[in-house]
């Protein structure tokens, strides 16, 4: 139990540190939004782009981030992890990538934050002030966590099938009579002898 809770907390620990990395990452990457400032104040209405194509642009790149993040991180732990802590796996990845997706999401949004505040309280109206990463479809935030706890599922699934073919009778070469097993390097007919001699023909 102690190895576990050990694995989980590990998964989780080095996943929240990843969640810092792809923050920055994000707000480097993101299409900077522009706003006119009017009073003091940005909202919805005053986009310089009125279609919000630029704020879907920052949340898909959150997005393809946590996709991408989250298919590696669930490899990284069926190669890692070793069997026999399956549960503390999808423990660790599950919170690990909850962890990781809301500090990218609160790191991301804090680069030029302080900067972007001052200009909307200072700036005249009119001006073109450009706004942080921040992220407007929050749905986002499930996929990271999501596609770790899948990916290392459907390796684990994958894996299982192997193991199971590989235990199936058939695989032996079958079980009826006069099939041969391998038991020792060698075969042992199990065919049952003739009435009234031994299997080779012999009187007993």
């Amino acid at each position: 139990m102690e190895r576990d809770v050990g694995i989980g907390a590990v998964t989780a620990g080095v996943m929240a540190l990843l969640g810092a990395f792809s923050g920055l990452l994000w707000a480097a990457v993101s299409p900077g939004v522009k706003y006119y400032v009017v009073g003091g104040k940005i909202s919805i209405e005053t986009l310089v782009d009125l279609e919000t194509t630029r704020l879907m642009g920052v949340d898909g790149r959150f997005a393809l981030i946590g996709f991408v993040a989250g298919v590696l991180c669930g490899i990284a732990a069926y190669l890692a992890g070793g069997r026999g802590h399956d549960l503390a796996l999808v423990a660790g990845l599950a919170i690990g990538g909850t962890l990781a997706t809301l500090i990218a999401w609160r790191v991301g949004h804090q680069i030029g934050l302080g900067a972007f505040q001052h200009a909307v309280r200072t700036g005249k109206d009119g001006a073109i002030v450009t706004a942080p990463a921040e992220l407007h479809a929050l749905g986002v935030l499930v996929i990271w966590p999501l596609l770790a706890v899948v990916t290392f599922g459907v390796l684990e699934a994958c894996d299982f099938a192997k193991r199971a073919h590989r235990l199936t009778p058939g695989y032996f070469g079958g079980t009826g009579a006069g099939q041969p097993y391998q038991i020792g390097g060698g075969q042992l007919d199990l065919q049952a002898a003739p009435s009234g001699g031994d299997v080779d023909g012999r009187e007993t």
